[in-house]
């Protein structure tokens, strides 16, 4: 495991934890805690404090650890924790912390608007901060912060849960979208075939039509012609039979007459 990234929440120093090989017992080793020393001068040693004031502040830190937990990693095979500092914070603090946020959204390129993790996740840091800040002045305001803040947590998880429903259902949505489609364009493939089909029996109806009415048009021709000359023929015949009516007479009586002379 490697250790810890840089974090706004403020952290007290790293403490060793290693097993002590010297003595053994039934019940297990004990652990011994070897803090990492500052460099510089060792500090004075503090000044003794009342029993109560010393219980207020092991309380406030019990509650500081339960809601912002210590965090372990292990290099070279040695186990390190770091626990939450429940140093005091000032005005400076406060200015330093936005300050770090803000630098850091820079560093990490964070976005200003839409989903972004890294926002989110310096925002969720700050914000463990001033819980911590505010708890180790108050441990029941620190509570109610705590509770803010997870209440805060399970509205995002339900957002993010109802983002990712809602992104499956758009791509079921699409699927089937796309398997409609491809269904559609056999269906509009298969009704252009029997257009065509049904376009070339129209072209092959129309140009037997075409062919029907040109060829009863010549019988029609045809026959309009021979009806045409039989009339002219019976028109001769019966002018002739006029002719040969008034003939006939006129020779009947010449030849009457001649008999008579």
């Amino acid at each position: 495991m490697t250790p810890p990234t840089q974090s706004l929440l403020k952290y007290d120093n790293p403490v060793l934890v290693s097993r002590n090989t010297d003595r053994k017992s039934p019940k297990g080793r004990p652990l011994r805690v070897s803090p990492q020393q500052p460099a510089g001068p060792v500090p004075p040693p503090p000044k003794p404090k009342s029993p109560a004031a010393d219980s207020i502040k092991q309380e406030n830190e019990e509650i500081l650890n339960a809601i912002l937990p210590p965090r372990e990693w292990l290099e070279d095979s040695q186990l390190w924790v770091q626990q939450v500092s429940s140093t005091p914070c000032t005005r400076m603090d406060v200015v330093h912390l936005q300050e770090q946020l803000d630098l850091q959204l820079r560093q990490k390129q964070a976005r200003e608007t839409g989903i972004c993790p890294v926002r989110r996740e310096l925002y969720s840091q700050c914000f463990d901060e001033l819980i911590r800040q505010v708890t180790i002045n108050c441990a029941e305001r620190g509570l109610l912060l705590l509770r803010v803040r997870d209440e805060i947590c399970m509205t995002i998880a339900a957002y993010q849960t109802l983002y990712e429903s809602s992104v499956a259902f758009g791509m079921r949505k699409a699927l089937q979208a796309e398997q409609g489609k491809y269904a559609m364009e056999k269906m509009i493939s298969d009704l252009e075939d029997d257009k065509r089909d049904l376009e070339r029996q129209v072209n092959e109806q129309k140009a037997k039509c075409e062919a029907i009415e040109k060829r009863e048009k010549e019988r029609r021709q045809v026959e309009d012609k021979k009806h045409t000359e039989e009339i002219q023929f019976l028109k001769r015949t019966n002018q002739q039979l006029k002719v040969k009516c008034f003939i006939i007479p006129y020779e009947i009586t010449r030849k009457h007459t001649m008999r008579t002379v």
